[in-house]
């Protein structure tokens, strides 16, 4: 056996593999042998059908499926070997088979087409210019989230008229007309909403109303564009449907109802915070602020780790096999794709191409490793999250047997590596950067993260 590889240019190169008779024939000898045993044609006992049948009859087959055998072996096992920087697998190259006789065995060479890996230079991260966008938590932003927290662990009670804009309004939906005459075969549905939902002009017709008590409206004038979207798919509507939101429905009182919220009590402070010893309003107002800019902080942070993810792929100038690489994720999957297709996904495919091999040179420079112990914390940590708040009792012994079982899922592994290997890589990245800190709004930033999700 002989491989030979032959450099096309920088990217591209063809491995030539070249096989002699004495390679693959003993294999094939060994099959037809085998076969002979298993065969099973009329007019012979099994095993006693004559070898010259089984040649004649299959001989062909078997010879072309050995060679083949053969040739992939040890292509293989060269890689292995050899471990030459490529993309993907080879691809084989036309071989005319036709011209394989059993009856005239002799040295074949078979094409393979490769790409290459790039030789390239990382980008300068120092150099990167990037911002921290920071969102400081203000007033209201902890008195909607005290509000949340009143009326969560507030107490339900049913008053016999709406009067208040958090009434909760339990509503039968039913299809109409202006006049409220009822649509046949219309929608008709129960639902809970809370009166503020309801637009201005709406929100005045129901108060002062009892249980049984109805009013006509046209949808897209009862509600807002927001809680209009959300209620339209409630009742089985596309939420953008035009059409539907000029419909007509009778609202009917099915149920009213009210939380009383919660008093900002020290017991109330424990609910929440079981952890901290928390005894005034003020206080509680210090925690939730901190919460908040905590979280605000996680979201800042990986909206600055998409800039400097953006600054490698734009500044690590790169070159791929391109062709090699269109017609790999031609046959690379379950399903083979067309030339179209692969036209269409490989500058996604080549973005992720290029992070790959950046991380991964990244990862090896600067001995950025995650070991066993890492790997279980993280999954206890993770366990912990799943049963929230749940009381484990004080016998947790369970959950290092329960890691013990994670530990062995190849799957539960990697993606757990994947995670903490990815956090170890971005904070080392981080740490090479100064970033320029700037204070945005929580719209702000969030707009930012939607046109940025990698």
């Amino acid at each position: 056996m002989n491989i030979i590889q032959e450099n096309i240019d920088e990217l591209n190169a063809v491995l030539k593999v070249k096989v002699e008779a004495n390679d693959y024939l003993p294999k094939v000898e060994t099959a037809l042998k085998d076969y002979q045993k298993k065969a099973s044609i009329p007019g012979f006992r099994p095993g006693k059908v004559p070898t010259g049948m089984i040649k004649k009859m299959y001989g062909s087959s078997i010879f072309t499926e050995e060679v083949l055998k053969s040739v992939e072996k040890e292509l293989y096992t060269w890689l292995n070997t050899e471990k030459p920087e490529i993309f993907g697998q080879p691809l084989p190259l036309n071989s005319d088979l036709s011209k394989m006789d059993i009856n005239n065995p002799a040295d074949y060479e078979f094409g393979f087409e490769i790409g290459l890996k790039p030789d390239y230079t990382l980008a300068d991260i120092s150099k990167a210019k990037v911002t921290l966008h920071k969102v400081k938590a203000t007033d209201a932003m902890v008195d909607e989230e005290i509000n949340r927290m009143q009326i969560k662990g507030g107490n339900m009670t049913e008053p016999e008229t709406v009067e208040n804009e958090e009434n909760v309004l339990n509503i039968l939906f039913t299809e109409a007309d202006k006049e409220g005459n009822v649509t046949e075969g219309g929608v008709s549905k129960e639902n809970s909403v809370i009166l503020k939902y309801f637009t201005a002009d709406v929100q005045k017709k129901f108060k002062g109303k009892k249980s049984g008590d109805m009013v006509t409206v046209e949808l897209s004038k009862a509600f807002d564009e927001d809680k209009l979207a959300m209620i339209l798919q409630d009742l089985g509507f596309d939420k953008d449907d035009k059409e539907a939101a000029k419909k007509y429905f009778n609202l009917q009182i099915v149920k009213i109802g009210l939380v009383e919220k919660r008093e900002l009590t020290e017991g109330f402070f424990k609910e929440i915070y079981p952890a901290k010893e928390i005894k005034t309003e003020a206080e509680l107002r210090d925690a939730i602020k901190e919460e908040i800019e905590n979280y605000w902080l996680a979201q800042s942070r990986n909206q600055l780790q998409d800039q400097l993810y953006h600054y490698l792929i734009d500044e690590t100038k790169m070159d791929f096999p391109a062709e090699f690489l269109k017609r790999w994720l031609q046959t690379s999957g379950e399903k083979e794709k067309t030339a179209e297709q692969a036209e269409a996904e490989f500058p996604g495919f080549s973005n992720q191409l290029k992070w790959t091999l950046i991380s991964d040179k990244l990862i090896k420079e600067n001995k950025l490793e995650v070991g066993n112990d890492e790997l279980r914390e993280y999954m206890k940590v993770e366990i912990m999250r799943y049963f929230g708040t749940m009381n484990l009792g004080e016998d947790t012994s369970w959950i290092e047997s329960y890691i013990d079982r994670m530990m062995k899922d190849e799957k539960q592994v990697d993606s757990s590596y994947r995670r903490l290997i990815t956090e170890k890589l971005f904070n080392w990245i981080e740490g090479q950067v100064k970033a320029k800190e700037k204070e945005v709004t929580a719209e702000e930033l969030t707009a930012m993260q939607h046109h940025h999700e990698h």
